[in-house]
C-alpha cells in the first residue's frame, strides 16, 4: 500500500483524530517490531559468545547444563569442541566449525541491524507524521473554540 499525501488542512478535527488514532496504532507496532528485532539481535549475540566460551580446548570433558526449556536444564559434558549444532531456522540444524557458527551468527546480527536502522528511518517518519497530525489537530480545536466564544 503507497502512501498516500493529505493536506491535513482539509480535514475536519474527526477526521484527523482517525488519522492520529491511525497513526499511533501504527508507530505502536513498529515500535514492537523494532523491540523484537533488537531482543533477536541480542540472541544471536549471546549466541557468538556461547560458542566462543564453549569450544576452547579446554573445557572438553567439563560439565555443562543443557537448556531443554527456558527454564529446565538437564546435566550435560562437552564432548566435542570442534563443532556445534547450529538452529539455522524452521526446525533445522546443522553442524558446524566454531568460527562456522560465528560467522552465521554475525551475518545474522549484521542483517538485523540493517533491518533495525531501516524501520528505524521508518517509525522516525511516522512520529514525525504524528506530531505534525496532532499540531493541525491542536490548532483547528483551538480555532474551533475561539469561534464558539466569539459567536
Amino acid at each position: 500500500m503507497a502512501d498516500q499525501q493529505v493536506d491535513l488542512s482539509l480535514l475536519s478535527p474527526q477526521q484527523l483524530s482517525e488519522v492520529k488514532s491511525q497513526l499511533e496504532q501504527e508507530l505502536e507496532h513498529l515500535t514492537q517490531s523494532f523491540q523484537k528485532l533488537r531482543q533477536a539481535q541480542a540472541k544471536f549475540q549471546e549466541c557468538i559468545v556461547s560458542v566462543e566460551k564453549t569450544t576452547k580446548a579446554e573445557n572438553k570433558g567439563k560439565a555443562i547444563l543443557v537448556p531443554l526449556t527456558s527454564s529446565l536444564y538437564v546435566p550435560g559434558t562437552i564432548e566435542d569442541v570442534e563443532n556445534v549444532i547450529v538452529d539455522v531456522g524452521t526446525g533445522y540444524y546443522v553442524e558446524k566449525s566454531p568460527k562456522d557458527a560465528k560467522v552465521f551468527y554475525e551475518t545474522k546480527v549484521s542483517t538485523l541491524q540493517k533491518n533495525l536502522g531501516d524501520l528505524e528511518t521508518i517509525v522516525n517518519g511516522k512520529a514525525g507524521n504524528l506530531r505534525v497530525v496532532d499540531e493541525v489537530l491542536r490548532q483547528k480545536v483551538l480555532a474551533a473554540q475561539q469561534g464558539k466564544t466569539a459567536a
